[in-house]
């Protein structure tokens, strides 16, 4: 039992509104706070994404969840949704554009959309007083850190491509934002979200080509492309190839729960907070694929190419504050992920 004010959490208002719902994350968060007794409303204009994850949703939970198609830069549009729900006790706000490489070829455009957006959600979440906010931020604001792991204190170094930028700024956006306002608001800063539901019933599915490893390397594995590039094998690491830190969706997922649980209780310690999100170890390019190769017993075809822009040589969190604050851990391996992948894979190939 959780209590705030010397109330039963179970008695006070638990709608969440969802932005970009049936995006990766966003659907999986969904089915999580789904089982932890939340009534959630989705917002999503299926840029990179589509309907299909409502079905999963209720074939997963039995609940059939609302979804707003709508552009989230279109503020009119936006605000009635928190008109339509004027109990809304918090929001998570994933819908962003969010391919590295794209961003790098169209920075006004990722700067329009993503800021734009996430300027709009936080001018609803001060006319509606909204007490909770949990924004989707990344490990793209390091840029390339000095020193690792990573922790929340590590400073911002210059960011690697304009995708990284909309997180830094969108970040000190919330903060500012928040002074005069009754809301108080979260920024999970998450690594590389990868995997799928244990069910094999969702998980990675964007609606324009993957740029993701994982989804890359389980699309080449079951055919859907001729072979995968490794963009870089000169990077000064343990096999040349990049280093990050790969975290399994659900586990980002029950961060979110708890990282809301956490505010409704009280117990920040102020208006604005910020966790990495992690398992807290770095894995290469190379070292996934060979993850991937064992436990789905087969090779894969790749190559070795040129460096790709914007990538981030290493970087890998210390999660220790999200564990000790959020009463987080995660609880799938690298193997889990690749394996919950790879069901998923042959699961939406049958369909």
């Amino acid at each position: 039992m959780f209590y705030i004010c010397g109330a039963n959490i179970d008695d006070l208002m638990k709608k969440v509104l969802i932005t970009g719902g049936t995006g990766f994350i966003g659907s999986h968060t969904i089915i999580d706070l789904i089982n932890h007794g939340y009534e959630v409303v989705s917002v999503d204009n299926y840029t990179n994404s589509n309907a299909k994850p409502l079905s999963s949703i209720k074939e997963i939970t039995t609940v059939a969840v609302q979804n707003y198609v709508v552009d989230l830069c279109d503020l009119t549009a936006t605000e009635q949704i928190f008109k339509d729900h004027p109990d809304i006790t918090g929001v998570i706000h994933f819908a962003a554009l969010k391919a590295v490489g794209e961003s790098v070829a169209k920075p006004i455009l990722y700067f329009k959309n993503n800021l734009n957006s996430l300027l709009n959600i936080l001018e609803c979440c001060r006319k509606y007083e909204i007490p909770n906010l949990i924004f989707s931020s990344s490990c793209t604001v390091y840029g390339n850190a000095d020193e690792l792991p990573v922790t929340e204190s590590t400073p911002q170094k210059e960011a690697e491509s304009p995708y990284g930028r909309t997180k830094q700024i969108g970040e000190q956006l919330i903060k500012d934002s928040l002074k005069g306002s009754k809301t108080n608001a979260i920024s999970l800063r998450y690594f590389n979200p990868a995997g799928a539901h244990r069910s094999g019933l969702m998980g990675e599915s964007p609606v324009n080509p993957a740029q993701n490893l994982v989804p890359v390397i389980t699309e080449t594995a079951i055919g859907k492309r001729d072979e995968m590039t490794v963009f870089g094998d000169d990077y000064d690491t343990r096999d040349g190839s990049c280093i990050r830190d790969y975290i399994h969706v659900m586990d980002l997922a029950s961060a979110h729960t708890k990282a809301l649980e956490y505010l409704l209780q009280g117990e920040n310690d102020s208006a604005y907070e910020v966790f990495n999100l992690g398992i807290g170890a770095g894995v290469s390019v190379l070292e996934a694929i060979n993850a991937f190769e064992k436990v789905a017993e087969l090779k894969l075809n790749y190559k070795i190419g040129p460096r790709r822009p914007g990538d981030v040589i290493a970087i890998y969190a210390d999660d220790q504050l999200a564990r000790e604050r959020l009463k987080w851990k995660p609880e799938y391996s690298i193997e889990d992920i690749m394996s919950t992948a790879w069901i998923w894979e042959q699961n939406r190939t049958k369909a």
